[in-house]
């Protein structure tokens, strides 16, 4: 049943952000998708994807110059082959970053291959039989103002979301006082049913983060994203073990590497790696493992599509980002 890949087109969509939405520590201004489409020999397609808000375009020169020759002729069912083979042949030039992305992209899109030359969906192919999963819905910038941010709040309870999440990290992080009162605002408006998590977009210190999540602990948060650099590790530990808030990290890492150090410094209660960037499903089904044997809850960021299928596989999902 061999059907080699004949050819490997990447497209890249990009636009700007309107509205100046802030987080924490830096404005949103272009945001955009990268799409790789491997075509067989039998003319079948597959589709992976990653994203961007600056590099798109080196991500894209590295696929077309480095990596799409190396696919030409290749079985899109050889994944770990393939996977292994780009990890040692880029070692040299990144092993986090924009490398990561596109070989998260080209991943996806042989799972996605793989999915179509057995003609089943990629969730019963990664072993699953979920059929819905939880999810939360994502919103609330530190741009917004306290009824800006409330409104939208109470608009994604309406449309049926059980759980959502929002910023904290106003006026860059030196305000918690504010951000104390936003979160007071939100959980009075929504009730006390609806689950809150909050995201401080790495802008504290372990010892004001720890401030804010005891201040805000009687609101009942479900967990507390990024509340220390993401390479924070020992801040990350030490904001865990300062408040009983679930601590929830991880977008940033690349591979089962970098998560495999999350767990073994306890600086995460829930994993948020990320598919389009911690190296495609592949990687993303072992550190999934990883997480289980920790006994970690795993709740992958954003990319909802590309998450569905590994959540409804993986016993040990907690939500997924929309």
């Amino acid at each position: 049943m061999l059907d080699p890949i004949r050819s490997v087109d990447v497209y890249l969509v990009s636009m700007p952000v309107g509205g100046g939405l802030t987080d924490a520590t830096r404005k949103v201004e272009d945001i955009g998708f990268l799409l790789v489409k491997l075509t067989t020999q039998q003319g079948r397609e597959g589709i992976g994807v990653t994203y961007h808000e600056v590099g798109g375009e080196a991500t894209r020169e590295l696929i077309i110059r480095n990596m799409a020759p190396r696919l030409l002729g290749r079985d899109p069912l050889q994944t770990e082959a393939l996977w292994w083979e780009f990890f040692h042949y880029l070692r040299g030039v990144g092993r986090k970053g924009l490398m990561y992305c596109a070989l998260s992209a080209i991943d996806n899109a042989l799972w996605d291959l793989k999915g179509k030359i057995f003609d089943v969906p990629l969730y019963r192919l990664l072993g699953g039989n979920k059929t819905s999963v939880p999810v939360y819905a994502s919103g609330g910038w530190t741009s917004y103002d306290d009824d800006r941010l409330v409104e939208e709040m109470c608009e994604i309870a309406k449309r049926g979301y059980q759980a959502l999440k929002f910023k904290v990290g106003v006026e860059g992080g030196q305000n918690i006082n504010r951000d104390v009162v936003r979160v007071r605002k939100v959980r009075e408006a929504i009730g006390p049913d609806i689950k809150i998590l909050v995201d401080a977009n790495n802008c504290f210190e372990a010892a004001t983060a720890v401030q804010l999540a005891n201040r805000i602990r009687d609101y009942d948060i479900t967990l507390f994203e990024e509340p220390v650099f993401a390479d924070d590790i020992p801040g990350l530990s030490r904001f865990r073990r300062g408040t009983d808030i679930p601590l929830a990290t991880g977008e940033h890492e690349y591979t089962k590497f970098g998560v495999r150090d999350l767990l073994l410094n306890e600086a995460a209660d829930i994993v948020q790696a990320d598919g389009a960037r911690a190296g495609g499903y592949t990687e993303m089904l072992k550190i999934a493992a990883l997480n289980q044997t920790w006994n970690v809850k795993f709740a992958p960021h954003a990319m909802e599509h590309t998450h569905l299928h590994l959540m409804a596989a993986i016993p040990n999902g907690f939500m997924l980002e929309r």
